[in-house]
């Protein structure tokens, strides 16, 4: 019995056989093999061919069918992770009407501006726990008021992972986690924010009816299952923005664990057990693949853009050429916790959201020429990287987030043991570090949805736990971190 996970990325879609008794990956692929392209027709924009997902979807299924072998009728339920916050407008023939405006486009940011100002900061954040800012509602707005003709033949709007879904089954539908990663979810209500909607001048119908994030979303259509190579009927049983997934694929469902990532940007993903907005909107509360109302679970979503990108600014830059990582770890592993007094601000990347959207640019303290040389630097890039993580979780905890764990995967930052040891330190928090992904975290929300596994725990008891790291040092990092944070101005 196998599990199918599909990941619809904006550089690729990935999708992954797992075998539901064992938890193995069976085969995995992607495609396209280089980065998917984004069209940019205007200095802000950014779109992608939903029709070319789909593509992409066709060559990676096929791919992960060569090499694994396994037979259509034995896979038995499919699982959608996505890319966040994307609108697709699609047709009463389900036909996408544009191109997709995905996340990373920036039009729509005085639609939602706008929007915040007539509902007023106090409502916003108490009914939808963010400003409309530029997400899907407020790219909705976009098209109305700048392609009206085409907004009129809108039959349903849709995330990526919706658009993906009617694709396999031929069924409109969306989920609450979606409507609130969109902001068209009041929570204060329990339904799809007809305010929201009326100040910004949409139509409620637009929104496809809602089902739950596990279960019966619907099944996969004879045509999808010709040009898949599948089994019609075969029940789509789970999908979640690439988020809230990512939390799912590290088995973090419960208040107080938080999901990790650190590449070129970095991202925190806490859980909490209430309702709850941070004043001034530093972060981003969605409804969390098993929120409910009677028992509320969020993610609390930070995005750092300056993470990752300074470690490799500070191997482009500062070291000799063709230094390895491993052996820039290794010689940062040199100098003793705190860098022997410098700090470092990552910063450089662009404004970040959670300093209330200042543009500080990256700087360096504390430097001595007499005493500091390039292990010190690379000590303080990591621990300055960790130290912006430790800021964003004590936004959370003001939420009402009391951390005890954190869970990542076994790469890109968390490869490097000053980082991992760092966050455990400062944080006092347990880092599980696992070997999972996207697609794969995925296929294991479809087994849930699908009743394959009894629970979430038994979805993930064969997870595979790479390494744990336990906070130690805490009155030095503690130290460290109090003094680079006296460097971040009001």
């Amino acid at each position: 019995m196998y599990l199918l996970g599909y990941d619809i990325g904006s550089s690729s879609v990935k999708a992954s056989l797992v075998e539901a008794a064992t938890g193995k990956c069976t085969a995995s692929a992607f495609f396209p093999p280089q980065e998917a392209p984004i069209a940019s027709a205007q200095p802000g924009w950014a779109e992608q061919d939903p029709d070319a997902w789909w593509f992409y979807l066709k060559q990676a299924t096929a791919a992960v069918l060569a090499e694994s072998r396994v037979a259509p009728v034995d896979i038995k339920a499919i699982g959608i992770s996505y890319q966040m916050h994307g609108l697709v407008c699609v047709d009463r023939a389900g036909k996408p009407l544009r191109p997709s405006i995905i996340w990373c486009d920036s039009r729509a940011v005085p639609y939602g501006q706008r929007a915040f100002r007539k509902l007023g900061t106090a409502w916003c954040l108490s009914h939808l726990l963010n400003s409309p800012g530029n997400f899907t509602a407020a790219k909705l707005a976009w098209v109305k008021d700048q392609e009206p003709a085409l907004y009129e033949k809108i039959w349903k709007i849709m995330l990526p992972g919706d658009y993906i879904a009617l694709r396999l089954t031929g069924t409109a539908a969306t989920t609450v986690s979606g409507l609130s990663e969109g902001i068209f979810w009041d929570f204060a209500d329990n339904a799809p924010s007809q305010r929201l909607l009326e100040v910004m001048g949409l139509d409620a119908d637009l929104l496809a009816p809602v089902v739950p994030t596990f279960g019966d979303q619907g099944r996969l259509s004879a045509a999808a299952a010709r040009e898949l190579g599948l089994a019609a009927g075969t029940p789509v049983t789970y999908r979640a923005g690439d988020q809230p997934n990512n939390a799912l694929s590290l088995n973090v469902l419960n208040p107080g664990e938080i999901a990790s990532t650190a590449g070129t940007s970095g991202v925190v993903y806490g859980v909490i057990g209430q309702v709850a907005h941070d004043p001034l909107s530093r972060v981003n509360p969605f409804a969390h693949v098993n929120h409910s109302a009677e028992n509320p679970r969020l993610g609390v979503l930070l995005c750092i853009n300056g993470t990752g990108i300074l470690n490799a600014w500070v191997r482009r830059t500062l070291m000799p050429e063709g230094l390895s990582y491993a052996a820039m770890n290794d010689l940062a592993a040199q100098v003793p916790v705190g860098s022997d007094g410098i700090a470092i601000l990552p910063f450089g990347n662009g404004a970040e959201r959670m300093l209330e959207n200042r543009d500080t640019g990256c700087s360096f303290h504390g430097v001595n020429f007499n005493r500091h040389g390039r292990a010190h630097l690379l000590r303080a890039a990591q621990e300055g990287i960790v130290f912006s993580f430790q800021y964003g979780i004590e936004i959370m905890e003001e939420m009402g987030l009391r951390v005890n764990k954190i869970h990542a995967g076994m790469a890109n930052m968390f490869l490097s043991p000053i980082f991992r040891e760092t966050l455990a330190g400062v944080s006092g928090a347990t880092i599980e570090l696992y070997d999972t992904d996207g697609s794969v975290g995925a296929a294991r929300g479809a087994g849930i949805g699908a009743g394959i596994y009894r629970s979430a725990a038994e979805a993930f008891s064969t997870l595979e736990r790479l390494a744990v790291v336990e906070p130690s040092s805490r009155e030095e990092y503690c130290e460290a971190y109090e003094r680079w944070k006296s460097y971040i101005k009001p």
